[in-house]
């Protein structure tokens, strides 16, 4: 897919620095060419001969070779590149990226190249949430900058969260949509985009609550789909531990079931085009909750649950011609039976379905199997991917659906 393409790899001082030969070797298997360019930091962590013999490419850090005078013209890289990829992308270098400092031939050669770039960050959970970096994120962003979002994990530190730069062939695919148009042509412009993510919490007592296992992984990754492709994206999401930096992508916080409802019908009526219900918002809540905690008695305790207003069937019940719901349904038996169903009662034009009973499929996980369910009774099953490979398929789908 990536025949004839020209991808620049730049390499940062990151331990993250050992996924570049993985990555590098990806790229040239999918038929690109690749050249590197390595800070001196970079260096520490993995060396140009081992980049070098992955890319059957000379590898630059210097502006000149100092044996022969050489110069590494950074006109003629970035010329050169459809695509600089700077991946690990340190905290230093991006906040450099982002003041326009030039005291290498990597950030020389970002300021004076005329194709895309994209990032991927890689550093320390404090150091990535630092108001400093996520604000010097946003402005690449927003001058147009790609920033593939690190995912969460155990890091070098020995801390858990997020800041792992994201998995080589993840990357590598992220790379294949970008030069392949998908991203590239922003193929939403204009379009306003409602997505729902994340769980509800429905509150007991002051120390308990109802809940289920849903991380808003999949509807942030389909927001940050959506962005990427131009669309102006409002998100209603559920208590999770993700942050967005895109700025096309207004975050709105909410915790109960009816206060999604609220929320979600509200930005609804602003004029949304392209509503994706993919939060997993609780059924019922407890009738009447307790001021004070529950204390344990001698017998049973037994609540009293009611159910909670159905966002789906709402929107289902105003939905107009020029409008496309797309719902999710995660089911435990009789999947495609009990998600066609709902594909008709909540006036979905398509239903993604996954089960439980899939390994990798579902909750907590970064990985997901997915089948796509039309209004025509059509069926679209893909393997198991990661979240953020089957929120492209997704919007793979609804550009197809809503753009012809």
């Amino acid at each position: 897919m990536l025949k004839g393409k020209h991808i620049l790899l730049g390499i940062t001082g990151s331990i993250a620095a050992y996924k570049a030969a993985v990555l590098a070797r990806a790229l040239v298997k999918e038929g690109a060419q690749v050249r590197v360019i390595m800070t001196d930091m970079a260096k520490q962590f993995i060396t140009p001969l081992t980049m070098a013999t992955v890319t059957k490419n000379p590898i630059l850090v210097e502006f000149y070779n100092p044996e022969n005078g050489d110069w590494n013209s950074h006109i003629s890289l970035g010329m050169w590149a459809d695509l600089f990829l700077i991946a690990p992308a340190s905290a230093n270098t991006i906040a450099k990226m982002a003041t326009g400092i030039a005291d290498n031939l990597l950030l020389t050669t970002y300021l004076s190249a005329r194709c895309p770039v994209a990032v991927a960050p890689a550093m320390d959970v404090d150091m990535f949430m630092h108001e400093v970096t996520q604000s010097n994120i946003a402005l690449l962003q927003k001058r147009g900058v790609y920033v593939i979002e690190p995912a969460s994990g155990e890091l070098a530190s020995g801390l858990d969260g997020k800041g792992r730069m994201e998995e080589p062939e993840v990357i590598a695919e992220y790379v294949k949509g970008l030069l392949s148009g998908k991203r590239g042509e922003r193929s939403f412009s204009g379009t306003n985009v409602l997505i729902t993510a994340g769980p509800t919490v429905e509150k007991l007592d002051p120390v308990r609550y109802l809940s289920n296992y849903s991380s808003g992984k999949m509807g942030y990754s389909i927001a940050e789909e959506f962005a990427v492709r131009g669309a102006s994206v409002t998100l209603i999401s559920g208590p999770v531990n993700i942050k967005t930096v895109n700025p096309s992508i207004k975050v709105i916080g909410v915790t109960t079931a009816a206060q999604m409802y609220e929320k979600t019908v509200e930005e609804y009526n602003k004029g949304t085009q392209i509503a994706v219900l993919a939060a997993a918002v609780a059924d019922f809540t407890p009738h009447k909750g307790s001021g004070t905690k529950i204390k344990r008695g001698g017998g049973n305790l037994v609540l009293e649950l009611v159910p909670t207003k159905d966002i789906a069937a709402s929107l289902g019940e105003i939905k107009n011609k020029n409008t496309m719901h797309i719902g999710f349904a995660l089911e435990t038996d009789h999947e495609d039976e009990n998600a066609r169903t709902k594909l008709k009662n909540k006036n979905f034009d398509a239903i993604v379905l996954n089960s439980l009973n899939d390994p990798g499929a579902g909750f907590a996980v970064d990985t997901n199997k997915i089948t796509i369910i039309g209004s025509d009774g059509s069926s679209l099953a893909f393997p198991l991917k990661h979240k953020r490979e089957a929120a492209s398929d997704i919007v793979d789908y609804v550009e197809k659906l809503f753009l012809c």
